[in-house]
């Protein structure tokens, strides 16, 4: 059954058919997001392919007839006029007959040919060669528009039958289209340039040459119809190219000749190949010629002249022959090198020689004389070797052969020549009469047999350093013995035994002597010392030990104070004895230990002292008085005034107060008060409260002589007071300015000083200075910190610094203050 009925026929009237093929309303619209879109209509839903479709619908569907839309612009075609459908038939039905075209049908004027662009066009020119079309009807078209195109191009300056261009170098004609037969590519058909083209492009090369070049193109795809034999190829190389060959190749490290003659049989490829050398399989693809040949075929003929054995053994030679070139070559330059490297070692070695030589005949004299030593060190030699005459020996060494005598070991040599001498030097050496024997030969010898790296390491080696075990071998035990027998109280023989030495022993020998020897006697005498019985004051012989010493003492004086302080119970400020005792430590004890220990021991009892003293005008006893006044130098500023204040200005003043409410005689009232301020230092009476003190018992006088209007005054006595009053003020003030300009001298010298040392100052160090100026301890306090600040003790009060700001201590909180008042706040 047919179905010609549902598709219909391939007429002109008839119903046209469906094409399947991609068309270019496909391809133009395929990416087209706006394109137009076809909906399902109720009759195509009912009736599917069967039903009919509206004819202005752009694509042509099943069933449909399309009818021409002669509303449409007209299409150009390019290469002409449009060709009827009868030819597009005819001509498809040739494409699909046609055949591969063949090299020789292909005519020789449609080869392509290489061009020169530009053609025959020189600058001068007003149009090409070629160009001899008319251009009458050139854009003749327009003539149904505006004739936008040619007003533009004239505006332009362009002129009918020209060229385009500055120059009117472009072509004048229209480029020409040329229709190719079938669908090959391009040139498969032959030259495709047209009359015109030629005309403007002429060709350069010749048509032979361009035949040439396109057989030889052509050749290396196809094979060669002729089947011809090829022209034999001969490469030649000299000795230089195959050396240079040889030596891209990575260059052996010695000759291996067993390798390079090592018979290599190749079967990778079609025939079997034997090789002499591993380095000839590299160079087997870049043999010219090598490919196998191609087996002749049926109608080929013979080669007239064939050897193929003789060809392969020719070949072998040759080959061989340049392995042997290369490998030749090779160990040539392989000779050549260990001769460069063998001189540079016979250079080395000589020098090497001549150096172990000169060693050699050093060390055989330094061993002579090692010898020499040994000999006279004999019982029985007549001339025996003497302590100086060994240090001579090797400052000779030293000086001659300091090589060898620092590789030396000198431990060794020093341990059998040097101390058997050292030991009878010292025998009868007794440190305590003679402190300065040896001193000068044990210096000579730090220098010859100390170990200078052991110096700058700071290391404590016996086993390294000569000198350091001479030390503590020899000289040791004669000063353990000495100490064992010496008594801690007779410190001034040993202070300069250890003296005289101290730039000669080793540190950590001084040190072991003070720490493990020195210290353990002291301590033990300290022990056994009572200050109520012992005639011999401590400090006469505690205090030779300072300069050596120094810190390591700081374990004896809180015994030491102890002591004191259970000697100074049942004490009276009447006896002097005391403050002699005490006076000596008064600048080794710290500042704020002798602070709290005379508060402790000695306040108190000039207290009571003062508490004692009788004030009487008329009869007065000044001991008291004068016990108390004679520790001014011993106790604080601060407690001597706190003493005063305390228990002799209350008895002072209410004595004053009834002697003038009794009609006095104010002269002897002036005198009495002249002579009470006489018995304190400038010292005492600068302190403000004193001051304080003083002026009041002035006003109670001016008040006395102001008071008594009515009654009976002595003549003159008011003027006496009002010019005694005057007179005290005016040395409070000039005693005032002198202290404020002492001051500002020492701050302008401060100042000078530290401009010409420029050492930066920051406020810790002020605050250090200030509390150097006024006797004020200012110290950490180990292990406090505040908010991250380290917390001191400035006198009695706890501080810290933050950003150039004192912080002091109050009930609840840190308050800021000044220096000033700090410094205040302490005193």
């Amino acid at each position: 059954m047919s179905m010609s009925h549902l598709y219909g026929t391939d007429g002109e009237d008839g119903v046209e058919m469906e094409s399947f093929e991609v068309s270019d309303w496909d391809l133009q619209n395929e990416f087209n997001p706006h394109r137009q879109r076809h909906r399902q209509t109720k009759e195509e839903a009912t009736y599917g392919v069967w039903a009919e479709r509206d004819s202005d619908e752009e694509r042509p569907s099943f069933g449909g007839k399309r009818s021409r839309d002669y509303s449409a612009p007209v299409n150009f075609i390019s290469a002409g006029l449009k060709k009827s459908a009868a030819e597009d038939l005819s001509e498809e039905d040739s494409d699909e007959d046609e055949k591969p075209v063949k090299q020789e049908e292909i005519p020789k004027e449609f080869v392509p040919k290489k061009l020169k662009t530009g053609g025959n066009f020189k600058p001068s020119q007003k149009g090409f060669v070629g160009g001899t079309k008319s251009f009458v009807d050139f854009g003749s078209w327009e003539r149904h528009t505006k004739g936008i195109g040619q007003k533009l191009l004239q505006k332009m300056g362009y002129v009918p039958g020209r060229g385009l261009g500055k120059n009117a170098q472009g072509i004048i004609n229209p480029i020409e289209a040329k229709q190719r037969k079938g669908k090959g590519a391009v040139g498969a058909y032959g030259s495709e340039r047209t009359s015109q083209s030629l005309q403007d492009f002429p060709v350069v090369d010749s048509e032979e040459e361009a035949e040439e070049e396109f057989q030889k193109e052509l050749s290396q795809w196809r094979k060669d119809p002729n089947g011809g034999k090829k022209k034999p190829k001969y490469s030649y190389k000299t000795v230089e190219e195959l050396k240079a060959k040889g030596r891209i190749n990575k260059q052996l490290s010695t000759p291996q000749k067993e390798l390079s003659q090592v018979k290599v049989i190749d079967m990778t490829g079609r025939e079997q190949k034997v090789y002499y050398s591993y380095s000839q399989i590299s160079h087997k693809h870049n043999i010219p010629d090598d490919s196998p040949q191609q087996p002749l075929g049926k109608d080929a003929k013979p080669q007239g002249f064939a050897l193929p054995e003789l060809e392969h053994n020719l070949q072998l030679l040759i080959d061989i022959t340049e392995q042997e070139i290369i490998q030749n070559d090779r160990q040539l330059q392989y000779e050549r090198d260990m001769v460069v490297n063998l001189t540079h070692e016979i250079q080395k070695m000589s020098e090497v020689l001549s150096h172990e030589e000169t060693a050699i005949s050093n060390l055989s004299r330094v061993l002579e004389m090692v010898e020499e030593c040994e000999r006279r060190m004999q019982p029985s030699c007549e001339n025996p070797l003497t302590l100086d005459e060994c240090a001579k020996i090797f400052e000779t060494l030293q000086d001659k052969y300091y090589e060898e005598y620092r590789m030396s070991d000198r431990v060794d040599l020093a341990v059998a020549i040097v101390y058997p001498l050292m030991k009878d030097y010292f025998k009868n050496w007794d440190p305590l009469k003679d402190c300065a024997y040896g001193t000068e030969i044990i210096a000579k010898w730090k220098s010859l047999l100390e170990n200078d790296q052991l110096l700058s390491h700071g290391g404590q080696d016996l086993s390294t350093d000569a000198f350091h075990r001479l030390m503590w071998e020899v000289w040791m035990p004669y000063v353990r013995n000495i100490v064992a027998q010496w008594q801690p109280r007779n410190c001034g023989s040993m202070v300069d035994f250890l003296d005289s030495w101290v730039n000669v022993v080793p540190v950590w020998i001084l040190d072991n002597i003070l720490d493990q020897l020195i210290f353990p006697k002291l301590q033990k005498e300290v022990e056994n010392w009572n200050p109520l019985t012992d005639t011999v004051p401590i400090h006469s012989w505690i205090h030779p030990w300072l300069p050596l010493m120094q810190a390591r003492l700081e374990p004896l004086y809180s015994p030491i104070r102890n002591k004191l302080a259970n000697a100074l119970q049942k004490w009276h400020p009447s006896d002097s004895s005391a403050k002699l005792i005490l006076q000596p430590w008064k600048d080794v004890f710290t500042p704020g230990s002798w602070e709290a220990f005379m508060v402790k021991n000695i306040v108190p009892k000039l207290g009571m002292c003062l508490n004692e003293l009788i004030i009487n005008p008329h009869q007065q006893h000044m001991d008291a008085f004068y016990w108390v006044i004679d520790w001014e130098g011993m106790i604080s500023v601060s407690s001597l005034v706190g003493l005063l204040e305390k228990h002799f200005f209350p008895k002072w003043l209410q004595v004053l107060c009834s002697w003038l409410s009794n009609s006095p005689n104010y002269e002897e009232i002036t005198k009495w008060y002249l002579g009470w301020k006489s018995m304190f230092s400038d010292q005492v009476l600068a302190h403000p409260s004193i001051k304080d003190k003083f002026n009041e018992a002035l006003d109670i006088m001016n008040r006395a002589v102001s008071s008594s209007v009515g009654g009976y005054m002595q003549p003159g006595a008011r003027e006496n007071i009002a010019y005694l009053t005057h007179t005290e003020r005016r040395k409070d003030f000039q005693y005032e300015a002198m202290q404020e300009r002492r001051e500002a001298e020492n701050m302008a010298q401060r100042g000078i000083g530290m401009a010409a040392s420029s050492v930066p100052m920051n406020f810790k160090d002020l605050i250090q200075t200030k509390a150097e100026e006024h006797n004020i301890v200012f110290m950490p306090v180990i292990g406090k910190r505040h908010e991250g600040k380290q917390l001191y003790t400035f006198g009695r009060i706890v501080i810290y610094i933050d950003r150039g700001v004192v912080f002091v201590q109050g009930e609840k909180t840190w308050v800021p203050t000044s220096l000033q008042s700090l410094i205040d706040m302490a005193k």
